[in-house]
């Protein structure tokens, strides 16, 4: 089956507005959080039961105010449950939307700055209250005071849109995404890094057309990218899963799909060098449904996930409880999905209630964020809280 673009993004967001989310670019990514790990908190001591914190992730998603009445918010992440960013956009008039960030200060939601002007970010990276990247239609550095552009560097494929947003402890920033020349379906993965001084393009193998919505960050030499390969007349769409050794980016096989079947990777969570998750979707006779890998240090195995139509997943991530996430949707859709691993399969949860545009993890908390529009209503901003208990 071809198809020339991911399914992972719904038409709202970068696309719609300048004409969502890079998320409506938007991912995942992170999805995403992204990790940055944005998506994802502090991954469980080894031999966890992550089973265990799963029966005890009592809880229920709940609506949390925000300030913004008309326009989008594309991503979130959180430094603890009193510390939280979201950035997004408000629509000032039809034409004219404002990109923002919002403050969660463990209360409420509050504006705390503008971003510059056509920055439509999509992806966030949160190392300190005083060190934070969004990266949307260009990349943006906020220093405790002020946001600060910082250009990309250029790419003989074209102008790069950047979908995900990750750092390392060597103080780099890393951004994910694709090569736009002419039309999305001629985009091409694309990746590039802040040394500090000024973001560089860097060199990938060639895997033809696609893009990259997801990166997830274990160390320096440790880095995975997550997206989709684009299909042509006679093959099918793929996910699209690259490794960072400290070195060079090697493709690094996903697992096979049937004939006809397209797939692609949204969102992507590194907990440890031999537990890496890649989520998004698939799709076989016109119907979606979610997607799930894992990698266990030697190779890709897809894990089961529930039959969910329109079930396409955004992002992962591990709670500070142990328990593993993943979130996303399509349309009125939208699905959180929990791991079993006593059943190894991924198991429906209570609705977040969000066209999922964002979700982060909550350190050393079992709470989890999301953001995104409402359901209903035109274009209104919308974040979900879910609050778990240990029982």
């Amino acid at each position: 089956m071809h198809k020339s673009t991911s399914s992972r993004r719904p038409n709202i967001g970068r696309t719609p507005l300048i004409a969502c989310l890079v998320a409506g670019v938007i991912a995942a990514g992170g999805l995403a959080l992204t990790d940055t790990r944005v998506y994802g908190s502090p991954a469980a001591p080894a031999g966890s039961d992550i089973s265990a914190a799963t029966s005890r992730a009592a809880g229920r998603w709940q609506q949390t105010p925000v300030p913004v009445a008309k326009g989008d918010l594309t991503a979130v992440a959180a430094l603890s449950g009193t510390q939280a960013w979201a950035v997004g956009y408000r629509l000032k008039s039809a034409t004219e939307p404002e990109a923002l960030a919002l403050r969660w200060n463990g209360t409420a939601w509050a504006r705390e700055s503008t971003l510059p002007r056509d920055t439509f970010p999509q992806a966030l990276a949160v190392r300190s209250p005083r060190d934070i990247w969004a990266v949307g239609a260009t990349a943006a550095h906020w220093d405790g005071r002020s946001w600060t552009t910082r250009n990309l560097d250029r790419d003989p494929a074209g102008p790069v849109l950047p979908d995900a947003v990750a750092t390392t402890s060597d103080g780099k920033v890393w951004t994910a995404g694709r090569a736009v020349q002419e039309s999305a379906k001629n985009a091409v993965p694309a990746i590039q890094t802040w040394d500090g001084s000024a973001w560089r393009r860097q060199a990938l193998p060639k895997v033809g057309k696609g893009e990259l919505t997801g990166l997830a960050a274990l160390a320096p030499d440790d880095i995975w990218a997550a997206g989709t390969s684009f299909g042509t007349g006679t093959t099918d769409q793929t996910a699209l899963l690259l490794h960072w050794d400290g070195t060079s980016w090697k493709r690094v096989a996903a697992p096979a799909g049937k004939s006809g079947e397209d797939r692609w990777a949204g969102g992507i969570t590194a907990l440890a060098s031999h537990d890496i998750w890649a989520v998004g979707g698939a799709t076989s006779g016109g119907v979606e449904r979610p997607y799930a890998a894992h990698w266990d240090g030697t190779k890709w195995t897809e894990a089961t996930t529930p039959d969910i139509a329109d079930g396409r997943l955004r992002a992962v991530g591990r709670s500070g409880d142990g328990t593993l996430w993943a979130v996303g949707g399509k349309g009125a859709v939208s699905v959180a999905l929990r791991w079993d691993s006593r059943r190894h399969c991924w198991e429906k949860t209570a609705d977040p209630r969000v066209v999922v545009r964002g979700f982060s993890t909550v350190p050393h908390s079992a709470d989890l964020w999301t953001v995104g529009i409402a359901k209903q209503g035109d274009l209104v901003p919308t974040v979900t809280r879910f609050t778990g208990r240990k029982g």
